[in-house]
């Protein structure tokens, strides 16, 4: 439970933002959090709310998690940072304990601030490595809004508007949503039609250095892959000497069941982005890749500042450590076994439920009208309800009918039927 204090919540802070921040960050909420703990937010309205948004799946273990925190305040004591001069003892600890539980094969770390630092990274360590320029990406994806990310970015429009031209050599082809195109065998069947259209027609194999994909798309509307088409991409890259990217920003860190979702499909990559939850709340960031991959990417190439911070990196060896001893692992397969059937029920009792799908608690509550059209309006208004009730939600998809079911990883059984109950609640109010 959250501990009151007496001092007195900050009035008004959405409209004290406006005269202090530039406009252009937008905010799921009109809320000023005021102190939070495990799945609950204190805000300046004087409400608490539980939040299953936990800072767009950055926060695995919830607010305040006492090991994060304890972790925090030790290494604040001891050494805040280094700025790429120094060694240190917490970035080192980190990349060991990686190596215990990324998939086989990556072991080699470079680490930054941001899931986009981590992209773009990606992006310069593929073309460094191949020596090759052309890179695909799929649409609906998200990967950031740098100038690299956002030219892997199309989950939007509105992302790239005003900012053309972007990066040159970038080219997407369609991503394999099984809802849209009839299950994962139709899906399947039309992306791999793609790319050989793509190999034929437009951009040779060895042209490419790498293609960048989110195994299950996040802004993009919580779409997972089949696992059959990330086989037969796997299968692309090796025979012709293509980097195949996943992007885990959202994905990583137990969301869905295994540690990464490379693991949950069994198709390792040759780099794996990471960041959100990794850092505990603290920004973090980080590449993963092979040592022959990495090993040829020459001191200086690339750099960073902040990046591997050892407070940062603290806040994340305790993610790591409190996740092993308490078997998150665990309960995100039973907590997201439970929270599947449970909307699952709901979809048959609602027909504006098109689809619910995602593993483990990465799971997309899909809206929509005439059978499978894209029901934005009614997301929108559900979220405000649940808002309204209480209960933090996101939404996600091309159209904003994707609901994002992403509360903390351990979160507490009865503060998962809450969360669902005020859910269904809120769905019935809204037909």
């Amino acid at each position: 439970m959250i501990k009151k204090t007496s001092a007195p919540a900050p009035p008004g802070m959405s409209s004290r933002a406006g005269s202090v921040l530039a406009p252009v960050l937008g905010w799921a909420t009109q809320l000023g959090a005021v102190r939070a703990s495990g799945s609950t937010v204190e805000c300046d309205d004087g409400r608490s709310y539980l939040d299953f948004a936990v800072g767009t799946a950055t926060l695995a273990l919830g607010h305040g998690h006492p090991a994060v925190v304890e972790a925090v305040e030790r290494q604040v004591r001891t050494l805040m940072h280094t700025g790429g001069v120094f060694f240190h003892e917490p970035m080192l600890d980190l990349g060991e304990a990686l190596q215990t539980i990324v998939p086989d094969g990556l072991d080699r770390f470079f680490f930054c601030n941001s899931g986009t630092e981590a992209i773009e990274a990606s992006l310069k360590l593929a073309r460094y490595a191949t020596g090759r320029q052309a890179v695909v990406a799929f649409t609906g994806g998200f990967h950031g809004r740098s100038m690299g990310a956002l030219s892997l970015t199309s989950s939007a429009a509105k992302y790239r508007r005003k900012y053309r031209p972007l990066l040159p050599e970038i080219v997407h082809v369609p991503f394999p949503s099984a809802f849209r195109l009839g299950g994962d065998e139709a899906a399947t069947g039309a992306a791999l039609a793609a790319l050989r259209d793509l190999f034929d027609l437009r951009l040779t194999p060895g042209e490419i250095a790498a293609f960048v994909i989110e195994p299950i798309q996040g802004e993009g509307g919580y779409t997972p892959a089949p696992r059959r088409f990330l086989q037969e991409l796997r299968k692309l890259c090796d025979e012709h000497g293509i980097l195949l990217v996943y992007d885990e920003v959202q994905t990583g860190f137990g969301r869905t069941g295994d540690w990464f979702a490379a693991q949950h499909f069994g198709v390792t990559p040759d780099i794996l982005a990471v960041a959100k939850a990794i850092g505990g709340g603290l920004p973090l960031g980080a590449i993963c890749a092979r040592k022959k991959i990495t090993d040829v990417w020459e001191k200086g190439a690339h750099g960073s500042t902040f990046g591997g911070n050892p407070v940062c990196c603290a806040a994340a060896l305790a993610v790591v450590e409190t996740m092993k001893k308490e078997k998150i692992l665990d309960k995100v397969r039973v907590s997201g076994k439970h929270a599947t059937e449970r909307l699952l029920e709901m979809k048959k009792e609602f027909q504006v439920i098109g689809d619910v799908r995602g593993p483990g608690l990465m799971i997309g509550v899909e809206f929509v009208k005439n059978g499978r059209e894209p029901n934005g309006p009614l997301a929108e208004t559900v979220q405000a309800k649940c808002r309204e009730a209480g209960l933090i939600l996101l939404s996600c998809g091309q159209a904003h009918n994707v609901i994002r079911f992403i509360p903390p990883l351990n979160v507490r059984k009865a503060d998962l039927d809450r969360g669902l109950d005020l859910l269904r609640d809120a769905i019935r109010h809204s037909v």
